[in-house]
Formats: structure tokens, sequence, C-alpha cells
């Protein structure tokens, strides 16, 4: 409810004076809030980037292991049909959640013989993001961080 002297002041046209202080604080207040923001606006979810129409099954031969932030990226290469190879990128949980569920630095050494499955990337590139990563000895372990097939105890 406007005071007295508020209601004629707004007949009047007078608008009172800001203060340069109170703007700069808001400034201030406005830019922490984008730059609090600006980490959760960089990260995607699964469905901007991987369809989960178009599952993927590779199985080759590990030629990087890449544990960077936000996401693992495993390189392998995959023998087609007609005796070509072709090198997929699979993207994996991060290094901490990779390591939590029993990856260490020597399971993914190069050379080293897996099958992969995952979705593909929307613009049909040799890019995925993995769900599950199984070994030549057929011990099996979830890579995913963001994907449809989460188990429900991880999520």
């Amino acid at each position: 409810m406007r005071t007295g002297l508020a209601v004629v002041a707004a007949l009047a046209g007078v608008r009172p004076k800001k203060s340069p202080i109170l703007s700069r604080v808001t400034m201030l207040a406005a830019a922490f809030a984008l730059l609090a923001v600006a980490p959760a606006l960089a990260h995607h979810a699964f469905q901007a980037e991987f369809d989960s129409g178009k599952p993927v099954h590779l199985t080759g031969t590990v030629t990087d292991m890449e544990w960077i932030n936000p996401h693992s990226w495993i390189h392998i290469d995959v023998k087609n049909p007609d005796g070509t190879v072709t090198n997929w990128m699979v993207e994996c949980g991060s290094p901490n959640i990779m390591l939590r569920r029993g990856f260490t630095k020597r399971s993914l050494e190069v050379g080293t013989e897996l099958t992969i499955q995952g979705y593909q990337a929307k613009n049909g590139t040799n890019r995925a993001n993995g769900s599950s990563v199984t070994f030549k000895d057929g011990k099996k372990l979830f890579v995913g961080g963001s994907n449809p097939d989460l188990p429900p105890d991880q999520k």
C-alpha cells in the first residue's frame, strides 16, 4: 500500500531517486548468480546429444582412455564386417564415477579387448554414450553417467 506522499509523487510523475549503491549491489548479485549457474548450463543431458533409439554394440580394442572431467572417454577400434577399422569415442561417467564403479587407470590400457553397449550420437558420428563395458574375461561394469540404463541403485 502506498503512502499519501508516494501517491502524490506518482501522480505528479516524480520518481524516487535510485541509490547508486543499491544499483551496484543488485548488479553484483546478478553477476554472481550468472557465474554460479554457468557450470550447470554447460553440462548437457543425455537426450541433448545421444539417441536412445540408436543402441550400439561395439567390440574392439582400446586405443586411448581419457580420464578427464566432466566425462571420461574410451577410444576403441572396431573391426567392421568388410575388414576396415572404425575408431569410436565412447563417453563415460566422470573419472570419480568410473573409479567408484571398479575401474582403475590400468583396467583400460591401450590394447585391452572389450565390448561396449551404449547409444550413438544423434548426428550419426562414431560417438556413443556408454552404458556398460564387458571385458574379455566376462567382467561387466557400468560406465554411464547420464544414460537411460543407469541401474536403480545408482540413481
